[in-house]
């Protein structure tokens, strides 16, 4: 889910592009040059490789020779920023932040616990209206979800109230992510 969305028109910050030669098409244009070329090419500077892609040309000066190479001509790569995932298609770049805060993973634990209860309100048969009484084992791994986001969860599963016990006897034992189940109890109030 995307939190937050920004645009900019400068992907410099979020994307560090390489550059290198294209032999092929390179090779029949510099000629005796391309040692040259290529030693240029390597020392190009990241708006060096965006004044190319902006323009599509770009002169070289190689021993008083003047050279216009073009986006053919060249392999631009691209780096992730560690932390981020980046797609680039032509002009447009798209960059995530992958990072996981505490209160992401919070998050994404309700939405696990919610999708859960949903599961067995379905398997007992209630109504899509009917409230209920939660009831829920202590376990560690869920604390940060339930205190941060307890009024999510009863507002989405239509708990009137969300218990949390050291020792729950009976009830359903659920699976969560990363191998952590918990057991809960779902009663029609």
């Amino acid at each position: 889910n995307v939190k937050e969305f920004e645009y900019v028109s400068d992907a410099s910050g979020i994307i560090k592009k390489g550059i290198k030669p294209n032999f092929k098409t390179l090779g029949r244009r510099l000629g005796k040059n391309m040692k040259a070329g290529k030693a240029a090419i390597d020392n190009f500077t990241q708006s060096d490789i965006a004044q190319l892609e902006k323009e599509g040309i770009y002169e070289l000066n190689l021993d008083g020779n003047k050279f216009e190479i073009s986006l053919e001509d060249v392999i631009i790569t691209s780096e992730d920023i560690e932390g981020w995932m980046v797609a680039s298609d032509a002009e447009i770049t798209v960059a995530l932040d992958v990072n996981l805060t505490p209160e992401l993973e919070a998050e994404g634990m309700a939405r696990e616990l919610v999708n859960r209860i949903q599961n067995l309100r379905k398997d007992k048969e209630f109504e899509v209206t009917d409230r209920i009484i939660l009831t829920v084992e202590n376990q560690l791994a869920i604390n940060d979800a339930i205190s941060h986001f307890k009024d999510y969860i009863c507002a989405e599963v239509l708990a009137t109230e969300l218990n949390i016990v050291d020792t729950l006897v009976t009830g359903e034992e659920v699976e969560l992510v990363d191998n952590i189940s918990v057991k809960m109890q779902v009663e029609k109030r």
